[in-house]
């Protein structure tokens, strides 16, 4: 399955070498956690004032949920990246995250209020859900996926900025959604492709007689392509609003 040495058999694009940091590297996907931490990004500086404190602390409450604890559950979960991170210590990520971002969210709420409350009970749930596949998959969807990594963190943030929600943060959840949703459009057949496919054969014949063989590289460079300019231009659209906000 490789034109390139070791890079098409790994899990993911962005997977390092088995072993040692590397596999907490890979565990963490930093593309894909940069990817929904820039929707925290996008959803406060809507806000009409932004708070730098209440910014950060909302960006490390879901760095804390999302990119220890999901990614943590998810691996304890059949272990899709092939890590040799032992199994108590995923479980202790898994935990220590979500009281982490639990205990950020408890802090909060002296200033933010009772709207911060239903985010609070919700974000626990669905990192259960999705990763564990609860209520018949319901979450684990494209559907799910979209709205809990998507839209989430959008409507989070604003709230934790505001206190309320608004026509505009609901707005910029829709399009999270839509990005996640093709975010998972990609990596879904790319996964395949990684993880379970043995090997491709076939071709492509084109219509002046030229035949383009087919493999697995063939088919994994547009997907891994188009998932990593995807997470670069949502990460530079959130630092370039940051910027416009707290420069």
């Amino acid at each position: 399955m490789s034109d390139e040495p070791g890079r098409q058999s790994r899990p993911a694009f962005y997977a390092a070498r088995p072993g040692g940091w590397r596999d907490w590297w890979t565990l963490l996907h930093p593309p894909y956690t940069a990817w929904h931490l820039s929707y925290v990004v996008i959803g406060a500086s809507l806000a009409p004032h932004v708070s730098l404190a209440r910014l950060l602390g909302t960006l490390l409450a879901f760095l804390f949920a999302v990119g220890f604890a999901a990614h943590a559950l998810d691996e304890l979960h059949g272990r899709p990246l092939g890590t040799r991170i032992p199994a108590q210590a995923l479980v202790a990520l898994t935990v220590g995250g979500l009281v982490g971002a639990l205990a950020l969210g408890i802090a909060g709420l002296s200033r933010i209020g009772w709207p911060l409350i239903p985010f609070m009970v919700l974000g626990p749930l669905l990192v259960a859900a999705y990763n564990w596949e609860l209520f018949g998959g319901f979450v684990h969807t494209d559907a799910g996926f979209a709205l809990a990594w998507g839209s989430f963190p959008v409507l989070v943030a604003y709230v934790a900025q505001t206190g309320r929600l608004a026509l505009s943060p609901v707005i910029a959840a829709g399009a999270a959604a839509a990005l996640s949703a093709a975010q998972r459009r990609l990596s879904t057949p790319a996964r395949l492709l990684r993880r379970r496919v043995d090997s491709v054969t076939g071709a492509i014949t084109m219509k002046d007689g030229t035949v383009v063989p087919l493999d697995a590289g063939v088919l994994l460079t547009p997907l891994d392509s188009a998932l990593q300019l995807l997470s670069w231009g949502v990460v530079l659209v959130a630092a370039a609003l940051a910027i416009a906000r707290l420069g």
